[in-house]
């Protein structure tokens, strides 16, 4: 993805649909900074070139090789944090798997049978239940709201 030269002040919004992106050249742009969770899913990008005035997203420890000349940063190679010998700021909780979610980012996924809050949930949700208790109490205040409501309607 190409947006080197395109006068960017900041990054632009849609970038975050762009995740699937390898390689990203934002060089030649007066941006100031780089919000953190501006590569926030970027799990696939290997080359990120900015300007020589910002760091890289995550620091230095977040990718294999930093190179800077006069023109550019560039990032290749971004290291899985779930894998390094630093810990974490923030250990995933029990019952979960820490999971890379772009440079210097991570995200905890429950496992499996575990979901909810924390992953403290176990088995599978109660899709059949819910529903019945949902559909159940729509249906009754309908017919309640109906029957009472009812009376009020004018007839021609």
């Amino acid at each position: 993805l190409d947006l080197s030269n395109c006068s960017l002040h900041s990054v632009p919004p849609g970038l975050a649909e762009a995740t699937a992106a390898i390689v990203l050249d934002l060089t030649e742009n007066p941006l100031t900074a780089l919000p953190s969770g501006s590569f926030l899913g970027f799990i696939q990008l290997q080359s990120l070139v900015v300007p020589p005035a910002l760091e890289c997203p995550g620091g230095s420890d977040a990718w294999q090789n930093v190179t800077v000349d006069r023109s550019s940063r560039l990032c290749q190679g971004q290291r899985n944090p779930c894998n390094s010998s630093v810990p974490l700021a923030w250990p995933c909780p029990e019952n979960s798997v820490c999971a890379p979610d772009g440079p210097g980012l991570i995200q905890c996924l429950c496992d499996s049978p575990f979901h909810g809050y924390k992953c403290l949930r176990e088995g599978m949700f109660p899709m059949l239940l819910f529903g019945g208790i949902l559909g159940t109490a729509t249906v009754s205040l309908s017919l309640l709201l109906w029957g009472t409501q009812r009376r009020k309607a004018k007839t021609p």
